[in-house]
């Protein structure tokens, strides 16, 4: 699974199943979203963003990877619905885009 550099980097200590790498440490900071979807579906599962423009950049439809869109990149937010990101983590399924509300 890969986190989204507009995803705070607590995240990837709560995701409870899934290996969790950031675009920091894979390198890939400031890559356009295309190519960043591009070099996560080469290598991860799931792709977890609180880009919001991220359905209407992109082709969704044609990707090797889920993509788990959050409805916020606030840390007060999201911390305090972590159960809730990794229900979505696990039920995601053969979807290819879920977007997240809470």
């Amino acid at each position: 699974m890969l986190l989204d550099e507009c995803v705070p980097k607590p995240l990837a200590t709560k995701i409870i199943t899934h290996t969790v790498k950031t675009t920091q440490e894979m390198g890939w900071t400031s890559k356009k979203n295309g190519e960043l979807v591009k070099l996560a579906e080469l290598e991860f599962d799931l792709f977890i963003t609180a880009d919001q423009n991220m359905a209407y950049q992109q082709s969704l439809n044609d990707r090797n990877i889920a993509i788990l869109l959050l409805p916020t990149n606030r840390w007060t937010i999201l911390s305090k619905n972590i159960d809730k990101i990794n229900e979505a983590n696990e039920n995601i399924g053969g979807k290819k885009y879920l977007t997240l509300q809470f």
